[in-house]
């Protein structure tokens, strides 16, 4: 008689297989893993490093490996393939986009652009390697406000493509902006209704947001931050508990970073379990595996769009 195996276990020892592979295929290929707060804990847990957009950048820019594996979104991977054009760069689901990158098409832009000629455009690198080719400089959450301070004070800023992260650096630093009205599918989603309902079973949560959430959110926060610095506050606090207004990727590094601390996802409209982003987990291990034995999906860029995307990357490296 067979005995059936349990199927966690099963999947266990399925995990563990790819994981087995992924390593052998990572020293087979000299590849470097990158991945994003936002991917599954079981993507994060073997990849060479996790962090925020800017610190992907930094990894992507620094790497002597000779495949950039990119376990994020295709904004990311794009991002990377512009530092290296010499260097594989793999996705493993090319359908991983950004809601902000694709309510920001580069014709639009253009012509937003070219309404404000006079205008440095500072954009958020949620966007198309496209329309990094027609930004002055680009910026990540971490060091937006840092890049924004170094603009001369008589010199106009145009900031796309998120409106709320737009709008808390004009709190933040003082200076009028001209924004694009776009902004994050998970981040929209958050509610102060339910939040102020959830601080009240939690009266001893500290509040912590990214400044993609909408303002009504943000007044409720104790820190506003990007993902590093959310995870940086949550570490150095003594607070104990922690509502978390942001993908909830993030979770899992606040719980290894913040052992016997406890961190409740942010709800939506309703209390909804909204806060994780359809795109980011697209990406799964099965695909990454793939995406490594087939060497592909690859992404590509033009050489003339890479150059011309590359200067504003460049600006931001220099400037943060």
């Amino acid at each position: 008689m067979i005995i059936p195996a349990q199927t966690e276990d099963i999947t266990s020892l399925a995990h563990l297989a790819l994981e087995e592979e992924i390593a052998r295929l990572k020293e087979e290929m000299n590849a470097v893993i990158l991945a994003h707060y936002y991917q599954e804990s079981e993507i994060q847990d073997l990849a060479d490093f996790v962090g925020d957009s800017l610190q992907l950048s930094q990894q992507a820019a620094a790497t002597r490996a000779d495949v950039i594996v990119f376990a994020g979104v295709r904004f990311m991977a794009e991002t990377a393939k512009i530092l290296n054009p010499t260097k594989l760069v793999l996705l493993p689901d090319l359908k991983a986009g950004c809601s902000l990158a694709d309510g920001c098409p580069a014709p639009l832009f253009k012509a937003f652009r070219e309404r404000y000629p006079d205008h440095t455009a500072i954009t958020y690198i949620n966007c198309s390697a496209e329309v990094k080719a027609l930004s002055d400089i680009i910026c990540t959450s971490s060091n937006a406000e840092r890049i924004i301070r170094q603009i001369p004070p008589g010199k106009p800023i145009l900031f796309a493509p998120d409106q709320h992260l737009g709008r808390f650096l004009i709190k933040k630093t003082g200076r009028e902006m001209t924004l694009w009205p776009g902004s994050c599918i998970v981040h929209e989603m958050f509610s102060e209704k339910s939040l102020v309902q959830l601080k009240e079973r939690h009266p001893r949560a500290l509040v912590l947001a990214h400044p993609e959430c909408p303002e009504s959110v943000l007044r409720h926060a104790d820190y506003v931050g990007s993902t590093t610095g959310i995870l940086k506050f949550a570490r150095n606090s003594t607070a104990m508990e922690f509502i978390v207004a942001t993908e909830s990727g993030i979770l899992h590094q606040m719980i290894k970073a913040c052992p016997g601390k406890s961190f409740i996802p942010a709800p939506g409209e309703g209390g909804c379990s909204c806060s994780e982003c359809p795109h980011m987990k697209l990406n799964t291990m099965e695909k990454l595996y793939l995406c490594m034995r087939d060497r592909k999906p690859e992404i590509t860029l033009d050489e003339d769009l890479r150059q011309r995307a590359l200067k504003p990357i460049l600006r931001m490296l220099e400037m943060s």
